[in-house]
């Protein structure tokens, strides 16, 4: 590709651009972090997601959950707040809590 110096080069887009960490996070760590889980209103869903966040934040405060329970009464969202210290601790986080068999949905 031939570019003039008048003109940006564009950014790579082929596949190592894939493999590439990202480096435009929004988030600056370590920051307070709230994450969203819902699950069908079952026993052990909260325990479950408070075990999970503790596995990534240590000094998690389970003080600070919020429930909220759908209209219905069938489900229940719980938003968790974590200390997040990397885009790799909050990947693994969201991919855990989601592959949990009592969540349905990580927000």
């Amino acid at each position: 590709m031939n570019t003039t110096p008048d003109q940006p080069t564009p950014p790579d887009t082929g596949p190592a651009a894939d493999l590439a960490p990202r480096k435009d996070s929004l988030i600056e760590y370590p920051s307070l972090f709230p994450i969203k889980v819902m699950g069908t209103k079952v026993e052990g869903l909260v325990h479950a997601i408070t075990q999970i966040a503790h596995q990534f934040d240590p000094a998690f405060d389970a003080s600070t959950i919020e429930l909220r329970e759908s209209k219905g009464g069938k489900y229940l969202g719980v938003t968790i707040t974590v200390m997040a210290t990397s885009r790799e601790q909050l990947d693994e986080l969201y991919r855990t809590l989601s592959t949990h068999p009592m969540v349905k949905v990580v927000l």
